[in-house]
């Protein structure tokens, strides 16, 4: 477990699912998110998916949740991690009534820190739908720097998308 003033981040686990699928099935969370689910059933592909992101060494992620009351706030984590180039992506999510509070300026230096610190990382990648506006703002907060945009690279609901492509270096 890593830990902040208000924050607390866990390894997830199959316990975990209710919450996951709280999350991904919230309108506002997956609004800009690459995933969501219907069914709380559904919701165990990613579970499952997280799992393997551990066992392959292609990431890990956790569950947010706040040291003072205990509820759960969200989750974050890498995915895409290349241990040969040293670099991973970073995702992250919170449910709606903890944004704008500041707890993903405490979460992600603790997930950053794991990333270059831990997995050795040199370089942490952060893909954003380029309409999410208060996502790229919420990360350019935290130092990320726009590195480049992908124009109508992505095909969402029918409709192409463009990706802004965050960074974060080692110094």
């Amino acid at each position: 477990m890593r830990s902040a003033s208000r924050i607390e981040l866990r390894s997830i686990i199959d316990s975990d699912q209710e919450n996951i699928f709280f999350g991904l099935s919230n309108p506002d969370v997956i609004k800009y998110y690459g995933i969501s689910f219907n069914t709380f059933e559904a919701t165990r592909e990613q579970m499952i998916w997280f799992q393997n992101l551990e066992k392959n060494g292609t990431g890990k992620w956790w569950t947010i949740y706040s040291s003072i009351t205990g509820e759960f706030l969200g989750a974050a984590g890498f995915n895409d991690l290349n241990k040969e180039l040293k670099k991973a992506e970073i995702g992250f999510w919170l449910l709606p009534e903890f944004w704008g509070k500041g707890y993903m300026q405490e979460a992600m230096p603790l997930i950053c820190d794991y990333g270059f610190n831990e997995l050795e990382l040199i370089r942490i990648e952060g893909i954003v739908e380029s309409e999410n506006l208060n996502c790229k703002r919420a990360i350019e907060k935290l130092g990320f720097t726009l590195e480049s945009t992908s124009r109508d690279s992505e095909l969402k609901k029918g409709k192409l998308i463009s990706l802004d492509t965050y960074i974060k270096l080692k110094l």
